[in-house]
């Protein structure tokens, strides 16, 4: 008898924790949908156009310094032009400042060049070779050291200049990647990449076929098929370096004040 009161007690004593637990359970939603809302300002979280992805960023950054580099190489030459009218200066000062602003890659070249070509490999690409391993996502793009590994052994090679994909190269220049995207003096490009340099063709390609890095690269070439093509140019001009020209450097922050 007292068994069976127990073990009808036993369901009612368990049911009340369990409505307790459902309470909690609606309250805590509850604060949950008003937090939401109060972030969101009634704006749909999800599609809201102002947050951008960074993907979006850099692409609008990028066509913003292609505008501010085109206006700046509009006064450039403004300011060019006005200074060649009468600035004092002898023949042999023209001369030297000729030489300094064809080493400086602010005036255009022509000359016999070599072009590079870099490009991802397919997405779905397999080994292409036997005793080699499936390929991880990695070893199917182009990466930021592929480039560089170009770009100086072009140097090495006696490269006058050199240009990357639409932009000439200058002393302040660098190459980065982020991801599998190149950015490169403040704008943004997808591969197939591009390199362009005015020399002598076969000193060009003797320092590209020499160059250890790029001999690694050509195991991926073979092994999972990564772009690689090398064109050869009787006579090709490239551009005049139109950005800014200013340096970037960071500096030590002044120590705050008691």
């Amino acid at each position: 008898m007292s068994n069976s009161d127990d073990s009808s007690a036993g369901p009612r004593r368990r049911a009340r924790p369990v409505r307790l637990l459902t309470a909690a359970v609606f309250a805590l939603a509850g604060l949950i949908f008003v937090t939401s809302f109060n972030t969101s300002k009634g704006t749909n979280i999800r599609t809201d156009a102002s947050l951008l992805k960074l993907s979006d960023l850099i692409h609008e950054r990028s066509q913003n310094n292609l505008e501010l580099e085109k206006a700046t190489g509009t006064v450039r030459g403004q300011v060019d032009a006005l200074a060649e009218r009468d600035d004092g200066s002898t023949k042999a000062e023209d001369a030297k400042l000729a030489a300094l602003r064809a080493a400086s890659g602010t005036e255009e070249l022509t000359g016999r060049a070599v072009g590079v070509t870099l490009n991802d490999a397919p997405p779905n690409a397999t080994a292409r070779i036997p005793n080699v391993p499936e390929p991880q996502p990695n070893d199917l793009v182009i990466h930021q050291q592929d480039l560089q590994a170009v770009v100086n052994a072009l140097w090495q090679g006696g490269a006058q200049g050199i240009q990357v994909m639409d932009q000439r190269l200058i002393s302040t220049s660098a190459v980065r990647c982020v991801g599998n995207t190149l950015i490169l003096q403040g704008r943004v490009y997808s591969p197939p990449y591009k390199v362009t340099a005015v020399g002598d063709p076969a000193a060009l390609k003797r320092a590209l076929a020499a160059s250890p890095a790029l001999q690694n690269y050509q195991l991926y070439v073979n092994a999972y098929g990564l772009g690689w093509k090398v064109d050869e140019h009787k006579a090709l001009t490239l551009p005049g370096y139109s950005g800014t020209v200013d340096l970037h450097y960071a500096k030590p922050l002044e120590p705050a004040t008691p």
